[in-house]
């Protein structure tokens, strides 16, 4: 049975427990400590999943959690693919209620991935991940999640001449949403692609809609300091690169760093002065069909450097140490699921010229096709 088969099937499986997310989630609240997800901040959360199909617990789904904040709270991230229930559901709101922008924006998107011979389809495949601020929305609800494509089905690489490939992503990512790239961005866009080194890729591409306009972009895979800093001096970065330089010198001398990689802000006026920067210990590759398995103890090294730093709350990484477990079994009226829960990445925040956050992005996935 191929991926798609068995999310068609888990699918299937997972309409026949309950109808929305909310109630699944509302499973696993023993599982998630209370020092990373708090018990109002957990009610939001399910206010939130409360809204959408239980079906999209067939894909990854999971939390950022930010590990600089006192307060227990966190963000929601889902992620569906066109041709499915979780699809259908978006395409029915979207018919029925005129007001419902996400539902909206998730419809435009698939019917460009749809399209007999879409060039954005050959990119990134079928998967969009909505990304729903929640304990970060600061000031007011923000409903219309953050939209994010990853450019898994074929690969964007430095030095290979896809400025295409990016525009066109980039393209149909803002326009699902109702805005139209402009020239400056489109220049700001090609040029952050143009200046990526040999051996590092396009691995993300984002929006916010409820936040200040920009066009999130993560380029994975640089090797060394130098080429990171050639690389954002060539776009400009408003930011000091020693700063930069000095919190991987740091991270470098308490775990071996494989690879960086960093998410940068594009706007009309180029790169905004924030910096994503992810230090890479375990290299993963989309199409890896061992790419949602973590060892239990493969991040222990890269925890452990991160307790050293003075803003991470150290009850928030105790916690996060315990997330990664083995595959579960879970039973449930429908058959057996499989269950897998990891850290995805961790993320350090740098602005103001100094670290400011460190943001954990964990997973959980479902599976219905397992073997008894």
């Amino acid at each position: 049975m191929d991926i798609d088969e068995a999310v068609m099937l888990t699918q299937d499986m997972l309409s026949e427990e309950g109808s929305t997310m909310g109630e699944l989630l509302g499973n696993f609240r023993k599982g998630v400590s209370r020092d990373l997800i708090g018990v109002p901040e957990w009610e939001r959360i399910l206010e939130c999943a409360e809204r959408l199909p239980i079906t999209m617990g067939a894909l990854p789904f999971g939390f950022e959690l930010p590990l600089q904040s006192g307060r227990p709270e966190a963000d929601f991230g889902v992620s569906l693919a066109s041709g499915t229930r979780a699809a259908a559901f978006f395409e029915r709101c979207a018919r029925s209620d005129k007001s419902d922008e996400t539902a909206r924006a998730v419809t435009k998107l698939f019917r460009q991935m749809d399209e007999e011979g879409s060039s954005l389809r050959e990119i990134v495949g079928r998967k969009v991940m909505l990304e729903y601020d929640i304990g970060s929305a600061k000031e007011g609800n923000r409903s219309f999640p953050g939209m994010f494509l990853r450019p898994g089905e074929r690969p964007i690489l430095g030095a290979c001449g896809q400025a295409d490939d990016v525009v066109g992503v980039v393209d149909a990512l803002v326009s699902c949403v109702g805005w139209k790239l402009s020239n400056a961005e489109k220049v700001h866009v090609e040029r952050a692609y143009l200046a990526q080194p040999e051996d590092t890729r396009m691995d993300s591409f984002g929006i916010f809609p409820s936040r200040p306009r920009s066009i999130r972009l993560a380029v994975m895979g640089f090797k060394s300091r130098r080429e990171l800093g050639t690389y954002l001096r060539d776009l400009d970065w408003p930011g000091r690169f020693p700063a930069v330089e000095a919190v991987i010198a740091r991270f470098s001398e308490r775990v071996s760093i494989a690879r960086t990689g960093v998410n940068v802000d594009v706007t009309e006026d180029g790169l905004g002065p924030t910096l994503g920067l992810t230090l890479i210990v375990k290299q993963r590759y989309t199409k890896d069909s061992r790419y949602w398995l973590d060892g239990l103890t493969d991040w222990d090294p890269f925890l452990s450097a991160l307790g050293h730093e003075e803003i991470v709350v150290p009850e928030k990484l105790a916690a996060l140490a315990g997330w990664v477990s083995r595959p579960t079994p879970l039973f449930g009226k429908s058959g057996q699921f499989l269950l897998l829960r990891g850290i995805h990445h961790i993320k350090l925040v740098i602005s103001d010229d100094r670290l400011k956050e460190a943001k954990a992005y964990v997973f959980m996935v479902l599976s219905g096709a397992v073997s008894m």
